[in-house]
Parts: structure tokens; sequence; C-alpha cells
């Protein structure tokens, strides 16, 4: 194999000096030169291009996908928001339809009545109702008179001179009542202030 190798090397050597060392020699001792076309060699598989091509196509196609998933759940939730928010109050509403019944029996009852008294524990009975349901739902009466006014659970309607130096910062009548709802405000007490 050796010697093959160095007789060709050799032979590549000898050649005239119009030939030079990337002619070849054919079958009848004609140089040919590279300028003759050649045949390219056709690629086995895809060219990088074409794998490049079909990887972006996959990531679009991805990227479409997953866009299109979440424009769709922004969407349900959009209509879950506002279905909650239009039907919120249906418990609190069904809860106070007892009330309401009680209401209307009530009114009937006092057009025939002569006795104010059975009235009067109507009222009173219906009134007991409303707070027992209220109070299932979390709401919570604000103690207001004779504590110091703050701000952040009081709303001042005016102050007066206190009565005593004690009362002097506190409240000292509250003209409407203030609720919790869950440990959180829902009304402020509207109080009268001792200066």
């Amino acid at each position: 194999m050796l010697k093959k190798k160095k007789t060709e090397d050799q032979e590549l050597h000898d050649l005239p000096e119009e030939v030079s060392a990337e002619d070849t020699l054919t079958g009848d001792d004609t140089p040919e030169t590279e300028t003759e076309t050649e045949t390219p060699e056709v690629a086995a598989g895809p060219s990088a291009e074409d794998k490049l091509k079909d990887e972006l196509a996959q990531a679009n196609d991805k990227y479409l996908r997953l866009y299109a998933e979440f424009d769709n759940f922004r969407r349900r939730t959009r209509e879950e928001r506002t279905e909650l928010l239009k039907t919120a109050g249906k418990e609190m509403v069904v809860a106070m339809l007892p009330v309401l019944d009680d209401f209307e029996r009530a009114a009937k009852a006092m057009e025939n009545s002569t006795d104010v008294n059975a009235v009067k524990e109507g009222v009173a009975l219906v009134q007991h109702k409303i707070k027992n349901i209220l109070g299932q739902k979390g709401l919570t009466e604000m103690e207001a008179v004779g504590q110091p006014f703050d701000a952040d659970i009081h709303e001042a309607i005016t102050s007066i001179p206190a009565p005593t130096d004690d009362m002097k910062g506190k409240v000292i009548d509250q003209m409407e009542k203030g609720y919790y709802l869950n440990d959180k405000v829902v009304r402020f007490a509207k109080v009268i202030v001792g200066a």
C-alpha cells in the first residue's frame, strides 16, 4: 500500500509544467480541469435549513396553542367572576326570605289588630330573627358609647362639652350603630364626642 502511494505521488510531481497538481489525468491522458461541470452531491437527509424551519414551525405552533389556552383561561375566569358578582348575595337573600315572610304576616295582623302589645311582640320577634341571621353570617354590632374616640371605626357627627373630665375624648352618644362583618368594619358608628 505504501509503495502504491509513493508511486502516485511521484507521478503527480512528474507531470508536465502546464498541467497543475489540481488537474487530473483521465484514462486517455488528457487533463481535466475543475472548470468542467461536476454533479453536486445530493444530501442523504434534510439540510440544516430544513431542520431549522421545522423547529421554527413547531415553536410557532406551541406558542399559538399556549396563547389560545391562556386566552380561553382569561375569558373563563372573567365569566366566572361576573357570575359570582351577580350571585354573591344569593345566600344572604335566601336567608332573609323567612324574615320577609314574617314582615308580611305582621303587616296583615296589624290591619285587624287592636292589641298594641301583640304587635310590639311580633315586631320584636322579627327583629330578633334578623339579628340572628345576620349574626350567623358574621355581622356583629360595634360598642361605641363610653369608648375612646377612634377615627378608624367611628365617624364624629359633632362634639359637645363633656359632662365630666373623664369623658373628654370619649364617645358620649351614638346616633347610628356601627357594624363589623367578620372583624372588618362595614359601617362606621356615627357618634357624638365629648370635648
